[in-house]
């Protein structure tokens, strides 16, 4: 019996296969990083990049929509807040980051009593 367990021992012969198997019980984890990367990381700094651009065009007069769903015109800029006028007369202080984007065009107006 013990000369049975002798002759099951490791192999001697097989130089380098043990560097290629290491690699194939890795490679699952390696896809699943490539994966994710092309998946949620690099989508998600391109939209951070693309917005970051569109805060940096903001000029006086553009129409915005806020991540709140308001929309205004840019009445002012400061330094970290834009002022909108909402509507006639009626201006709010906006932090920069919370602008979601350009609005394609002004929203219709609202009716008296709505």
């Amino acid at each position: 019996m013990i000369d049975m367990a002798y002759a099951m021992g490791p192999q001697t012969g097989q130089a380098g296969g043990d560097g290629i198997q290491s690699l194939v019980q890795f490679l699952p984890i390696i896809l699943i990083f490539v994966v994710f990367y092309f998946l949620l990381i690099r989508p998600q700094q391109k939209k951070a990049k693309d917005h970051k651009a569109i805060l940096d065009n903001l000029k006086k007069g553009d129409n915005v929509i806020t991540q709140g769903g308001m929309y205004g015109k840019i009445a002012a800029i400061q330094d970290q807040t834009i002022v909108l006028e909402i509507a006639d007369k009626v201006r709010v202080r906006v932090a920069r980051p919370y602008i979601a984007g350009l609005a394609s065009t002004p929203p219709p107006p609202m009716e008296p009593g709505a």
